[in-house]
């Protein structure tokens, strides 16, 4: 379930139009010729949370939006976009084999990297059902 999830998620982010008009990519793992603006799901991990008779996940992703700016709140517009977005997923995903139990923001990191380069990573928890 880890696979379609995170095949969904990057889907309905990509879908959005604003984001879209806002970013270059929206991919799994970093891209390796794409002009910043991007997002992408770098990260993700997976446990058991099924029960005795129906399979589900707990499933952990970390999409990083990567982009430049000299101002600390140059991308604050952007990161909250991307919270909303995320938080908007359907949860009857029943096409891709599971529906979605609960989804929520666990984390968030922003850093600067040399020359106006900066990262900020959103870490989400969904829990998910085999459908």
């Amino acid at each position: 379930m880890e696979i379609p999830f995170r095949a969904v998620l990057i889907d309905w982010l990509a879908s959005d139009a604003a984001l879209g008009a806002a970013l270059n990519a929206v991919v799994e793992e970093a891209p390796s010729r794409v002009a910043l603006p991007w997002l992408a799901l770098t990260a993700s991990a997976s446990t058991n949370w099924g029960t005795k008779t129906l399979a589900g996940r707990e499933i952990r992703v970390a999409l990083e939006l990567n982009f430049r700016s000299d101002d600390p709140l140059g991308g604050a517009a952007l990161v909250a976009a991307i919270e909303a977005r995320v938080e908007s997923l359907p949860y009857d995903q029943t096409a891709s084999g599971f529906r979605i139990a609960s989804l929520a923001m666990l984390k968030a990191r922003a850093e600067q990297r040399g020359e106006a380069l900066r990262v900020f990573v959103l870490e989400y928890r969904a829990r998910v059902m085999a459908a």
